[in-house]
């Protein structure tokens, strides 16, 4: 018997170089003229000198990963667009506070490298970076034998960004009689696919093949829609109009991430029927009798994010998301929280305000 070696126990070295080599021309063209140094060292660089036109710079830091939306990329043998996933978790929180993104390192666990795989969900990755306007400076693939099976793997990633110290959003820049502005979804994003998972494959029998009318496609091109990326439209409504604050509408659903944005003191009312949600929710709930309560607890229900800007600039913030081809629509508007109101949801984190949800959904 010959002596045990990495490979024999299931790590490919040289697989993981290729990979890199693969992966190269995608993650050129996701730079930025800070990025200092070549790809493949130790660690990204990037130089900071460039925020010193800021009068006082704070930094802001996000990780996130997909969830298991991996599992449906895996099933269908595509991996080039989960990466854009991967960036949206990140830098869209990033810009919740008014941080513009700067930089992300990306995670890979696999249980076998295929070169060409890890590239593919790597471009998606760098794309992702690019349409956020942010750098893709570093990352990292393991190889995990044992732990996870040949075609599985995981994403995660990590961001930078700055904001200016006294243009920081959040709820302390929350005012009675705001108005709340939501942002159309491309679909599920990245959020509730285990719920997602067992509705459709668990409890429906549905194949990822299956023609569904009711989404014009495929039912696996449905959920593999990759989230959208909302960071620099809400740059350029930050620098446009008066931003008071931004909700990523993520794990959670509505109402608790709304409500961690509002000050205790105040709460909002959203409207049920100022929009339609994505047909793709309307399937979960009918075909796994979903509650409307554990829907909305878990799902985005159509709204991606949602700005709360001054009431004298709805036209302006609506009139500048059209531009930018965002759906947009008013859906409430702030108010003063009724003693005891506690929302249909506690804050994501804790703290926070109230808000419900009213009425029913569009249906026209």
């Amino acid at each position: 018997m010959s002596g045990a070696s990495y490979r024999s126990a299931g790590v490919d070295v040289e697989a993981g170089e290729r990979a890199v080599e693969l992966m190269r021309a995608a993650i050129a063209k996701a730079q930025r003229p800070e990025v200092f140094g070549g790809f493949g060292g130790f660690a990204g660089l990037f130089d900071v000198s460039a925020i010193t036109r800021f009068r006082r710079p704070l930094l802001a830091t996000s990780t996130d990963g997909v969830g298991t939306k991996v599992v449906i990329a895996q099933r269908m043998d595509k991996h080039d667009t989960i990466g854009i996933d991967l960036v949206a978790m990140v830098v869209d929180d990033l810009v919740v506070c008014g941080a513009e993104p700067l930089f992300m390192t990306d995670y890979i666990a696999t249980g076998k490298v295929v070169p060409e795989r890890v590239a593919a969900i790597v471009t998606g990755i760098a794309e992702g970076a690019r349409m956020a306007g942010a750098a893709l400076v570093g990352g990292e693939t393991a190889e995990h034998p044992g732990l996870l099976g040949p075609d599985e793997y995981d994403v995660a990633g990590a961001g930078v960004g700055v904001v200016e110290a006294d243009e920081l959003l959040g709820p302390d820049r929350v005012r009675v009689g705001d108005s709340v502005i939501a942002m159309g979804a491309s679909g599920l994003h990245s959020n509730g696919y285990s719920l997602v998972r067992e509705v459709f494959f668990n409890r429906a029998g549905w194949a990822l093949d299956r023609d569904v009318p009711e989404l014009g496609r495929v039912l696996g091109e449905e959920l593999l829609e990759p989230t959208r990326i909302y960071a620099l439209d809400c740059l350029e409504l930050t620098r446009a109009i008066e931003v008071h604050a931004y909700s990523h509408i993520t794990g959670g659903g509505i109402a608790a991430n709304l409500a961690r944005v509002l000050p205790v003191g105040l709460a909002v009312t959203v409207e049920r029927g100022t929009w339609r949600p994505n047909p793709i929710f309307d399937l979960i709930a009918d075909l796994g009798g979903v509650a409307r309560a554990d829907l909305e607890a878990t799902l985005n229900l159509g709204i991606g994010m949602i700005a709360i800007v001054a009431e004298s600039a709805t036209a302006a913030t609506l009139e500048l998301l059209a531009q930018r081809k965002v759906p947009a629509w008013v859906c409430g508007q702030v108010r003063d929280r009724a003693v005891g109101e506690t929302g249909d949801a506690p804050a994501k984190g804790g703290g926070g305000g109230a808000v419900r949800l009213l009425g029913e959904f569009n249906r026209g």
